[in-house]
């Protein structure tokens, strides 16, 4: 009783002090039906937004297993050779915000502000730049309890670049496997917590994940048919994906499932180009993805562009010694459907350590 009122307590100061928050990202888990036989037929998407105050060029990369990587060009850093393929969607040509490998793990990077990745007993552990770890992630392990292993057995440190003018790449991160198993991972004074369950639905940016989750259950208590919360804060748009993600029909149906998530995630985003006096740093979502678990399908949504596309990971040759894959997704403002086609032989991009 004593842990949940200073959770809650913790949850009310979240709340008066998100009013300005102008970070903003959602990532929402959608999850068929699982009552079916045959747990490889369930469908899982997860839907996510990127939202923030100026404009992030993102493009579409895949890269094939049995690449030989570093995670930051020091002598002392993470080496690795990749054990499976994956799609990326990379900001500025530079760093991993989130993908899917071939395995149907995902991983999604969130905005986190404050957080803090090392101290003295790890700092000088091998080092990984925040623009590969999820890279990292996605090229050594196939299920969540393989990442969770990693990072309970830390041997890395981590850090990276600033960006926008030199704001912080302070992150957290939802993971989800073919399963449904989840994390959700963050970095609390150069240690890792590592929130671990089934098909966790919901990830945004600020408080920390239990203390939103207790906003969350304030808000379960009330019902949510009458009033929900209905900002743009952290809080209040994972109260809103928290309840619809719960009260809407649990399909395999790719279609009806699609339209589900993509609906839900219409509403956890923050119009394009909303402006506040009061907050002129407040963000607005750029784009939202959907990654199909099930059908290995990497759906992508540009808010101005006229439709969603998506790259079919299974039509792709992720062998080893395959060509890494772009698309330029500044050129696909009409391209709708699967757009597997249209990826070029491109060069790795150029991490921003």
């Amino acid at each position: 009783m004593k842990h949940r009122i200073m959770l809650i307590g913790a949850a009310i100061a979240a709340l008066l002090s998100s009013a300005s928050d102008a970070d903003a990202c959602s990532r929402v888990l959608y999850v068929g039906d699982t009552t079916v036989s045959n747990p490889d037929s369930v469908l899982r998407i997860v839907g996510r937004s990127l939202d923030w105050k100026t404009p992030i060029p993102t493009n579409i990369y895949v890269y094939p297993a049995g690449m030989s990587k570093i995670g930051n060009p020091a002598p002392n850093s993470v080496k690795w050779t990749s054990k499976y393929g994956a799609v990326y969607a990379v900001g500025y040509d530079g760093g991993i915000t989130e993908g899917m490998n071939e395995k149907g793990l995902v991983v999604n990077s969130l905005f986190c502000r404050g957080a803090v990745y090392n101290n003295e007993s790890n700092r000088d552990m091998p080092s990984m730049s925040l623009a590969l770890f999820p890279g990292w992630l996605l090229d050594m392990n196939a299920t969540t309890d393989e990442v969770i292993e990693v990072l309970r057995n830390r041997n890395f440190s981590i850090g990276g670049a600033t960006f926008d003018g030199g704001t912080v790449s302070a992150l957290h991160w939802g993971i989800t496997d073919a399963t449904g198993k989840s994390a959700i991972v963050e970095f609390d004074k150069g240690e890792i917590n590592i929130y671990e369950g089934q098909d966790i639905p919901v990830l945004t940016n600020l408080p920390s994940f239990p203390v939103i989750n207790a906003i969350n259950d304030y808000w379960v208590e009330i019902g949510g048919v009458h009033m929900l919360p209905g900002t743009v804060t952290s809080p209040d748009r994972f109260v809103r994906g928290s309840f619809f993600n719960k009260n809407v029909v649990h399909t395999n149906d790719f279609r009806e499932g699609f339209a589900i998530i993509r609906s839900i995630m219409a509403n956890v985003s923050v119009p394009f180009h909303y402006t506040v006096e009061t907050s002129p740093e407040v963000s607005s979502t750029q784009w939202r993805s959907y990654s199909d678990i099930r059908d290995r399908l990497y759906g992508f949504e540009v808010v101005d562009n006229l439709g969603v596309f998506y790259v079919d990971l299974k039509k792709v040759d992720l062998r080893p010694g395959a060509p890494v894959l772009r698309l330029d997704v500044s050129k696909t403002y009409d391209v709708v459907g699967d757009a597997t086609h249209l990826l070029k032989k491109h060069a790795p991009f150029k991490p921003m350590y």
